[in-house]
């Protein structure tokens, strides 16, 4: 299963399109909705893909590639064909070409380091002090708390907010 990052505004956009199923349906065969902004499809190489944008405006995506039949003489080409519309298809979905994705996943597992980053100083820094307000160390941990919840429902952007402001609280 992959995650994107959508461009602002889109997922709104393609809902007014016909959704996720009628974007698809224009790079791949036999697509079916499967709710709102969600569809089941296949082309080629791609024998099963399910894609949906989630909650937080996020693409997910979850394929099953099959190896090209190299005995067929045209495999390369079914193949080269399955990878330009599923190319295709994820810079229309999200709204950023290859590059731009993958820039996106970079800053997105940034976030989430600086964000365990935050947690650990937070905690050594709790370990160390000797005069902390119980009261501080009790907002502390129920902020730890927020900021290991958010990371594991994947909002890192909230989750590496929510780190600072407890670092902020502690430095104070």
């Amino acid at each position: 299963m992959e995650t994107f990052e959508v461009k602002r505004g889109l997922v709104k956009q393609v809902a007014g399109e016909g959704g996720l199923s009628s974007l698809a349906a224009r790079h791949f065969d036999a697509v079916e909705s499967t709710g709102d902004n969600s569809f089941n499809g296949n082309h080629g190489i791609l024998s099963n893909i399910d894609a949906n944008y989630n909650l937080l405006g996020k693409l997910v995506v979850e394929v099953v590639n099959e190896r090209p039949d190299f005995d067929d003489p045209n495999a390369m080409e079914i193949a080269m064909d399955s990878r330009r519309r599923w190319s295709a298809f994820l810079d229309e979905a999200t709204g950023y070409n290859s590059k731009q994705r993958g820039d996106k996943a970079k800053e997105f597992a940034k976030k989430a380091s600086k964000a365990k980053s935050g947690i650990s100083q937070a905690r050594h820094f709790m370990k160390m002090a000797t005069s902390l307000d119980a009261d501080i160390t009790t907002e502390a941990e129920e902020m730890i708390s927020t900021i290991e919840s958010l990371l594991a429902a994947g909002d890192n952007t909230k989750a590496e907010s929510t780190a600072k402001k407890l670092g902020k609280m502690l430095e104070s």
